[in-house]
C-alpha cells in the first residue's frame, strides 16, 4: 500500500437522556439542529474528517442511549474507545450528578489499558435555554468536578446555537489522539514482529 490509511478516532459520547449528545454531534458533523426530541435507541454514530496539526483524521462519533435499559450494549460500543465525552445539560442537576456513574460505568465497559489516564472531556450543553436563567449547573461547580477526577476539560456549549461546539469537539480530537495506541494501523502487510529482519506472515493462531 503505497498510502498510508487515515487515522481513526473512536469517540464515546455518554450522558443522561435529553441533555443533546445526539444534537452535540448532529450540529457538529452536519450543521443541523431539530427541535424535534427523538430518544436514541440503542447507538448510532457519525462520523467526520478533521485536520489537525497537518494531519487528517476520521472521527467516528457515537452516540448512545442515556436510557438505562440500554446499558447492557455497551461492551461492544465501547471498547476500542480512544476518548470519552461525559454531556449534562445545565439546567437539570439530576444530569450533572450521574456523571460520574456514566464516568465509571465507561472505565467499567470500556476497560482501558490505563483508566487513570484515560482522556474524558465533560461538556455542559444548553447554555441558551431562558437567556442562561434557568441554570443550576454553575460553571464553577463543573469545572470544580473536573479538576477533582484529574483536570478534565470543559466546555459550555449550545447545540442549538453551535456555540462552543467545534472548539469543544477539537478538543476531543486532541485528547482522542494523545491515547491513541503505539500499534495504531499503519501496519504494512507483513510485520517484522521480532526485530530481527524476518518478516513473518501468519496464516493462524500460532499462540
Amino acid at each position: 500500500m503505497a498510502t498510508r490509511r487515515r487515522m481513526l478516532l473512536k469517540v464515546i459520547i455518554l450522558g443522561d437522556s435529553g441533555v443533546g449528545k445526539t444534537s452535540l454531534m448532529n450540529q457538529f458533523v452536519n450543521r443541523r439542529f431539530s427541535n424535534q426530541y427523538k430518544a436514541t435507541i440503542g447507538a448510532d454514530f457519525l462520523t467526520k474528517e478533521v485536520y489537525f496539526e497537518d494531519r487528517l483524521f476520521t472521527l467516528q462519533i457515537w452516540d448512545t442511549a442515556g436510557q438505562e435499559r440500554f446499558q447492557s450494549l455497551g461492551v461492544a460500543f465501547y471498547r476500542g474507545a480512544d476518548c470519552c465525552v461525559l454531556v449534562h445539560d445545565v439546567n437539570v442537576m439530576k444530569s450533572f450528578e450521574n456523571l460520574n456513574n456514566w464516568r465509571e460505568e465507561f472505565l467499567i465497559q470500556a476497560s482501558p489499558s490505563d483508566p487513570e489516564n484515560f482522556p474524558f472531556v465533560v461538556v455542559g450543553n444548553k447554555i441558551d435555554v431562558d437567556g442562561g436563567n434557568s441554570r443550576v449547573v454553575s460553571e464553577k461547580k463543573a469545572k470544580a468536578w473536573c479538576a477533582a477526577k484529574g483536570n478534565i476539560p470543559y466546555f459550555e456549549t449550545s447545540a442549538k446555537e453551535g456555540f462552543n461546539v467545534d472548539a469543544a469537539f477539537q478538543s476531543i480530537a486532541k485528547n482522542a489522539l494523545k491515547n491513541e495506541p503505539e500499534e495504531e494501523i499503519y501496519l504494512p502487510d507483513t510485520i517484522d514482529v521480532a526485530g530481527g529482519g524476518r518478516q513473518q506472515t501468519s496464516t493462524g493462531c500460532e499462540c
